[in-house]
């Protein structure tokens, strides 16, 4: 089973974030083979970019694992973070982020979320897949309810990020930028 998992920092938390990303990456490297997307992601790009959460997909037994992988994870349990979001997750490109054709770097990273509202939409792979990092429905924990989409995804600006998903077919959408992760 596949898990979204996006841990959203609690205000004036980056100290302390900083200060243990160590012990965050070590208890990352454990889920290594785990792993198909992880990142920093940030609201606005560039200079003035701030760092409001991570992002981690992650491959887990069942809903259990995944949230003792959420839960357990070094700086929510000191508390950096304000709220986490946690739902199952399709993998429709079928490969992780380090198996996509564009690399680590070049061009601008987006985090693109749909929260679902009536019908699902956006079920299948849009055109463009060249563009896509990560791409697939946010589902309820017994897989059964479509709850919204996330994707990665490369673009030239956020409104062209966005544009990956339906217009107009979610309750709301939400766009970061966001970077490849891991040790550096």
């Amino acid at each position: 089973m596949e898990f979204f998992c996006f841990h959203r920092d609690r205000p004036g938390s980056l100290p302390l974030r900083e200060a243990m990303i160590e012990e965050h990456w070590s208890y990352m490297d454990r889920f290594e083979k785990e792993l198909i997307a992880r990142g920093p992601v940030f609201d606005g790009d560039g200079d003035d970019a701030a760092l409001v959460g991570s992002v981690h997909i992650v491959g887990l037994p069942d809903p259990a694992a995944a949230r003792a992988f959420a839960f357990d994870e070094p700086t929510y349990q000191a508390g950096v973070y304000r709220d986490v979001l946690l739902r199952r997750w399709r993998n429709l490109l079928g490969r992780t982020m380090w198996e996509f054709p564009g690399g680590r770097s070049g061009g601008n990273r987006y985090l693109v979320l749909g929260l679902g509202r009536g019908e699902a939409v956006d079920l299948a792979v849009p055109p463009g897949e060249d563009d896509l990092i990560a791409y697939g429905p946010l589902l309820s924990d017994d897989g059964t309810a479509w709850l919204g989409t996330a994707a990665l995804v490369r673009a030239p600006d956020a409104d062209r990020a966005r544009s990956v998903l339906t217009a107009d077919a979610y309750a709301g959408t939400e766009v970061y930028s966001w970077e490849f992760g891991g040790r550096r």
